[in-house]
């Protein structure tokens, strides 16, 4: 099996689920040069800013320290600064140890680099000799190497509130007439349907939409095949990928490209908008108060002859093989990979996420459960545009999506271009 082609049978045999989640990271201290503030403490860089979730990696930071066996200094940064400077954080001279990510393609690029630890001998640990064939695939270089220690999962669907539905008098879509239906309907009370958020330095939210089309439309193995450079942007089954979007683009919210997720989140939550399609991550910045009337629903379907994937990436950490602290990074990743740890995480934060840890118990709430069922009643799982490709190659996708969605009727042109900039990402 490789990594980029793991059913949902496959992904989530022998080990319950397979998994992702709102990046297991934290901070409990705060160093502006990634040096951990005592000699014998690991220094973890983490991307998990949103209240919830930061608080939550300083419960599980402490909890590793009462065990006595080691320290984490974790370095909280936000997360689109994390996102671009991560490359920068691996080639330092003298690197965090343990970074919040992503396992596949994107800890593969970093791999072949040679910038990763070889964490062998915590795969070698009890609790990481249940996970799934799937996630020990999905945490394995190209080299044969395992970079990568997976901790949580989630999904992606349409979230929309509960009241607010239940106020303008809608239901869940179930066909893709339904959903255009439904948009004719949000529209016609003064409510943006869709929600989207790709401005700011959150242009990656956009890419959700061209994959849950492409993957709708095309199938998750085009997907995949075209994310790795075996297609082109410019063929014309990605076209009718943007021939069905354009089709929505007037029930996107207008100011889509201008404001960040984060403040998409918020029209959201206080009715400004209908609905969003979003990773469950969004719910670490939402007040506690709401979560209990967050639902989702399943993207459209809108070829049934296509086997149906759903978007559920897998978090958790990778080290620098820099790292003057090879044995206190083994110490910390095997404790991450516990139960115990991720049972406080998910405890801690706002519970929208799923542990991969088979002995791990999750929230256990409504929402949970359907999430955990979106998940299994899937054919095919993919992890997230850059992460079924690169990191290099996201922001090839930020600039054509944006784009399309401020100029559609140039869509030819945007193909083209995304093209060749996509090109020089493959044969670099």
């Amino acid at each position: 099996m490789t990594n980029h082609q793991t059913s949902r049978r496959r992904f989530l045999a022998g080990a319950g689920a397979a998994g992702t989640a709102a990046l297991l990271s934290g901070c409990v201290t705060s160093t502006s040069s990634g040096k951990s503030s005592s000699e014998g403490s690991v220094t973890l860089q983490s991307n998990l800013s949103a209240p919830q979730a930061k608080a939550a990696m300083q419960d599980v930071v402490a909890a590793y320290a009462k065990k006595g066996s080691g320290k984490a200094s974790l370095n909280t940064v936000a997360a689109e600064t994390f996102r671009t400077q991560l490359p920068t954080y691996l080639t330092s001279a003298n690197p965090p140890d343990v970074y919040t990510w992503y396992p596949g393609s994107v800890a593969d690029a970093y791999a072949k680099k040679d910038l990763l630890l070889d964490l062998g001998e915590v795969w070698s640990s009890p609790d990481l000799k249940g996970y799934s064939k799937a996630l020990n695939s999905l945490c394995t270089s190209a080299a044969g190497k395992k970079v990568f220690v997976p901790t949580t999962y989630y999904w992606w669907g349409m979230f929309y509130r509960k009241s607010n539905f239940a106020k303008w008098g809608v239901s869940e879509p179930k066909s893709w007439d339904d959903f255009l239906d439904l948009c004719d309907k949000l529209k016609s009370k003064g409510i943006d349907p869709i929600g989207l958020g790709a401005g700011g330095n959150t242009a990656w939210v956009a890419s959700a939409w061209f994959d849950y089309l492409d993957i709708r439309i095309n199938g998750a193995d085009y997907h995949r095949e075209l994310l790795a450079g075996k297609h082109r942007f410019d063929d014309p089954e990605v076209r009718k990928v943007f021939d069905r979007w354009q089709e929505l683009l007037p029930y996107f919210d207008p100011n889509g490209t201008a404001v960040a997720f984060q403040d998409a989140t918020t029209s959201l939550l206080s009715g400004r908008s209908g609905m969003m399609l979003i990773g469950t991550f969004f719910a670490d910045a939402a007040p506690k108060d709401a979560l209990d009337d967050i639902d989702f629903f399943r993207f459209p379907v809108i070829d049934p002859k296509v086997p149906l994937a759903e978007e559920a990436p897998t978090d958790g950490y990778f080290a620098s093989a820099r790292t003057g602290r090879h044995d206190q990074v083994v110490d910390l990743m095997r404790y991450l990979a516990t139960a115990e740890a991720q049972e406080i995480y998910i405890k801690g934060s706002s519970g929208t996420v799923l542990p991969c840890n088979p002995d791990a118990k999750d929230a256990g709430t409504a929402l949970v459960k359907k999430g955990r069922a979106h998940i299994e009643q899937a054919a095919e799982i993919t992890q997230f545009f850059n992460r079924d490709s690169s990191d290099a190659l996201q922001p090839t996708a930020d600039n054509a999506l944006t784009k399309f969605i401020a100029k559609p009727k140039q869509i030819g042109s945007i193909l083209t271009d995304w093209q060749r900039d996509a090109a020089k990402i493959w044969n670099a």
